[in-house]
């Protein structure tokens, strides 16, 4: 392999344009590739995506391709997002596609390209610890920074990637882009869920899965039925708009119990929690958590993060007790880990604990 050869996935926007402009300026043999990653909804929007990173690419003098990962996108990421969906969770398809999509689909191409090494636009640093780990650490630019939807890259992955915009601020990259004359420095950022264009999440699993959605009872904590609601894929945790009870004062939805089809509705208060179990655990920067580590923990991507701390569960599982209590932690959201603004670990965010629980009710062997 080249270890100088590096294959960059190319979106068609100005971070991922200005990544392979980097990285050609510091001599390596740069290859533009586009994912293409679903097919029919928003397909004249993929259709701009791929002209876009064309235009680039010939603008660098670079040589570009297009790649079919619609299968593996469909399985992994689509699939994962209706399953999760209709289990009462919330999901980060981004975390699961950057994981499996962005980094192991790619990387598997660019071997076949003779290259060793991957890069892409994201606004983070790749640091080897002294415990011989690698790791994904904050950005320069704190409101840029991507960390958190990367927290389920692998030591491999990590070990072949290139991240060239992490010492930058956004207004830089468009300022070198303008510099370097690149066709889309201007160009605006897109915010949504890539195969949701429109937004309508609901909308969405009920034309892929074919299936109508039952209704089901709004209840509160105690079980008082308040009403009947749509369905529960259109709820999410700490939700207050659209819920249509007249209850004569703000509430919101505390939790979703796919089982009975209910949704939990209750006061601002209800919505808080300090201790949750999350799944998929991935170690980043450490080796091990079988002793308990204090950490800092967000819970979803705009979430500032909070001390807790954090332990491995008999049961595969980890344990996580925030200090003080977090609004709307949510099953299905990834809580990710950081030491230092280093990224150390993550899991899926699995069930929520209201109460204070003995340590033998969570799977702890201690």
């Amino acid at each position: 392999m080249d270890n100088k050869k590096v294959v960059v996935g190319m979106s068609g926007g100005v971070d991922s344009s200005v990544a392979a402009y980097l990285l050609k300026k510091q001599g390596y043999d740069v290859i533009g590739v586009t994912m293409k990653t679903w097919r029919g909804e928003g397909t004249l929007e993929q259709k701009q995506l791929l002209e876009d990173a064309r235009k680039v690419s010939e603008a660098l003098g670079i040589v570009h391709y297009t790649a079919d990962f619609c299968e593996q996108f469909e399985k992994e990421v689509i699939g994962d997002f209706l399953e999760e969906y209709q289990n009462g969770r919330t999901p980060n398809p981004c975390v699961v596609c950057n994981r499996k999509i962005k980094w192991q689909a790619l990387m598997d191409w660019a071997k076949k390209m003779g290259a060793n090494q991957i890069a892409t636009g994201h606004y983070a640093k790749i640091v080897q610890l002294p415990n011989g780990r690698y790791a994904v650490k904050r950005a320069k630019t704190a409101k840029k920074d991507q960390t958190y939807a990367l927290c389920g890259l692998t030591q491999e992955q990590l070990a072949h990637t290139i991240m060239p915009l992490g010492d930058y601020e956004k207004e830089e990259i468009r300022q070198i882009a303008k510099e370097a004359e690149i066709p889309v420095a201007d160009k605006p950022e897109s915010m949504e869920i890539c195969f949701v264009p429109d937004d309508d999440y609901a909308g969405f699993i009920e034309g892929r899965t074919g299936k109508e959605q039952k209704p089901g009872n709004f209840v509160t904590l105690g079980g008082k039925v308040l009403g009947q609601h749509k369905g529960i894929i259109h709820y999410t945790v700490g939700q207050r708009k659209g819920l249509n009870l007249a209850m004569g004062k703000p509430v919101f939805v505390v939790e979703i119990r796919p089982q009975t089809q209910e949704v939990v509705i209750g006061d601002n208060e209800d919505v808080f929690a300090k201790t949750l179990t999350c799944d998929h655990v991935n170690l980043m920067g450490l080796e091990t958590l079988e002793e308990a580590h204090a950490m800092t923990a967000k819970i979803r991507y705009h979430h500032p993060g909070a001390p807790c701390i954090v332990e491995r569960q008999s049961d595969g599982t980890a344990l996580c007790r925030f200090a003080e209590p977090q609004r709307a932690i949510t099953p299905g959201q990834s809580v990710v880990f950081y030491e230092n603004d280093v990224v150390m670990g993550s899991g899926r965010i699995l069930k929520v604990w209201r109460e204070e629980i003995p340590d033998k009710a969570c799977g702890s062997d201690r």
